[in-house]
């Protein structure tokens, strides 16, 4: 039985890789250090901005110190809530089924970004008191495909709720990116991805993939734990 389910946050709550993406490049295109949407897409998603930060130094052979690395950050995030304050739009059924869900079973976060990204954007939607975890690039040292922040955020479901019975294998994730399905898959935890980022082909790995998440409810997503 379905005891807890995890949600990712950019790419599955919001749309808000391409205001990463912009984020980004205004920090970067002025060191030569630009890219495409394209590229972004193909080697950046799913990143977290340190991880993002690094490997854009690394692609053009340039070094970057630990304090210029958590200066880019703290600019980018910056930028990050000047592009958001005049809000965003969450994606399809997904305010509905974060609720939802919650009055069933316990629900977590399991995101990349940093904590100053997230909570304003779940204060707009009211889901700020929905998911009982929450997990950002702030409490692990290594993102998304690492496993780490998904066990991360099985354990502290399990701390939460000790009468629960919550297990990896009891777990569903849900996720748009390759990256966020290996990090979970890496947990022991089964995923629903969505074609928010990625087409189909590109999810296989999940153990479903859906266009959307407005035709699922708890009985879907338990079927998928249950059966």
């Amino acid at each position: 039985m379905l005891k807890a389910v995890i949600f990712d946050f950019d790419g599955i709550i919001v749309d808000t890789e391409p205001l990463h993406y912009r984020a980004f490049q205004e920090i970067l295109e002025p060191l030569g250090l630009g890219y495409s949407w394209d590229e972004y897409v193909a080697r950046y998603m799913g990143f977290d901005d340190r991880d993002a930060f690094v490997e854009a130094f690394a692609v053009a052979g340039r070094q970057l110190s630990p304090e210029a690395l958590e200066q880019l950050i703290d600019r980018k995030a910056r930028i990050f809530q000047e592009v958001i304050a005049s809000g965003v739009t969450p994606y399809p059924g997904v305010v509905r089924l974060a609720t939802e869900l919650a009055g069933e079973v316990p629900v977590a976060l399991c995101s990349g970004a940093l904590p100053s990204d997230i909570l304003p954007i779940l204060s707009q939607f009211s889901l700020d008191k929905v998911f009982a975890v929450v997990v950002t690039a702030s409490d692990v040292a290594a993102s998304k495909p690492d496993p780490a922040s998904y066990r991360l955020a099985v354990e502290r479901l399990q701390a939460a709720f000790p009468t629960h019975g919550i297990a990896p294998s009891s777990c569903l994730a849900i996720e748009d990116t390759p990256a966020g399905i290996a990090s979970a898959n890496g947990a022991g935890v089964r995923v629903v991805a969505v074609t928010n980022s990625y087409p189909a082909d590109r999810l296989l790995s999940a153990s479903k993939v859906v266009d959307s998440l407005a035709g699922e409810t708890f009985a879907t997503l338990n079927a998928l734990v249950s059966g």
